[in-house]
């Protein structure tokens, strides 16, 4: 068979163009830590959990993250305890594959104003969780003045609102809500994909200071988790077409994907989905985004920046 010159030069540069870039590094912006041998266990993962109840430490993760790409990953808190924000600021201290952590406070308590403070003294405390986790109802919690004078003191501070929902519809309006009432608060939305039945996203689409994780991409269909990249895109093609290269966020869940698949199931799946959108797609999912979502601290030369 013979092939035209300028076919096979066109093929050749492509290929010598792919071989040329360099492999994106990845920040994972969804980890979770703990430790069921302290003192008092954990709230969570339950003792009959026989897939995640043991100790999820930063050692772990980096003999998992490493060999896959990953230089560095944002802890998500996973336990309502007060003071497990330090207990994780203290693990982080300590290896410098986390880059950041997310805490646990309440914006409408009398003293959130000053755990804030304390907390956010460390530079790697990046913003707090608050969602449908420990049986937080966000829906509820934005008509009282305190909690939005919370929220409007963690914005002023230059930090993040993670959260997430059960239900996508009320999940959506109460962003919705909270960027029209504190307008310069970044909002990242947890594990978008696992929303089988998106409302109309028009309006949070809109937001620039939304972000979303295109984290927990694998579901459970007829007994197994599918791998083919093809069972998902639909959802992963809406969620691009609404909020764009610039906004969307890798985040593993790890220990808790798990339960679904090994780590590199599900990297090996997005990174299939964003290598068609691009290399500069690539970079903005796999790290540039995370900065401008968390401007987490670089610690290690491997880390990127911009």
């Amino acid at each position: 068979m013979r092939i035209a010159r300028r076919t096979f030069l066109g093929v050749a540069t492509l290929g010598l163009t792919h071989a040329q870039e360099k492999p994106v590094p990845i920040i994972d912006t969804h980890i979770h830590l703990f430790d069921p041998r302290r003192p008092g266990g954990v709230p969570w993962p339950a003792k009959d959990n026989a897939i995640l109840y043991k100790p999820a430490l930063p050692d772990r993760y980096r003999r998992i993250a490493e060999p896959l790409g990953i230089v560095g990953a944002i802890e998500i808190e996973c336990s309502p305890l007060l003071e497990d924000n330090k207990w994780v600021l203290d693990l982080a201290a300590e290896d410098s594959i986390l880059v950041g952590t997310i805490g646990n406070l309440e914006p409408g308590k009398p003293d959130f104003r000053a755990q804030l403070e304390r907390f956010h003294r460390n530079p790697l405390f990046r913003g707090i969780r608050y969602g449908a986790v420990w049986q937080r109802d966000l829906s509820v919690e934005l008509g009282k003045p305190e909690f939005i004078a919370g929220l409007k003191a963690l914005s002023e501070a230059g930090l993040v609102l993670d959260t997430v929902g059960a239900n996508s519809a009320a999940l959506v309006d109460a962003v919705v809500r909270i960027t029209d009432r504190v307008p310069d608060l970044r909002v990242v939305i947890d594990h978008f994909p696992q929303f089988q039945r998106l409302p109309s996203l028009a309006e949070l689409g809109s937001r620039p200071q939304v972000y979303v994780k295109v984290s927990e991409v694998l579901r459970l269909e007829n007994g197994r988790v599918p791998e083919n990249l093809d069972f998902y895109r639909h959802t992963l093609d809406r969620i691009w077409d609404v909020f764009g290269e610039d906004r969307l966020l890798y985040g593993s869940d790890w220990p808790n994907s798990d339960l679904w698949a090994p780590y590199e199931v599900e990297l090996k799946l997005v990174r299939e989905y964003f290598q068609d959108k691009g290399h500069q797609a690539m970079e903005k999912y796999f790290w540039r985004n995370s900065v401008a979502a968390y401007r987490w601290v670089k610690r290690d030369g491997r880390q990127p920046s911009i």
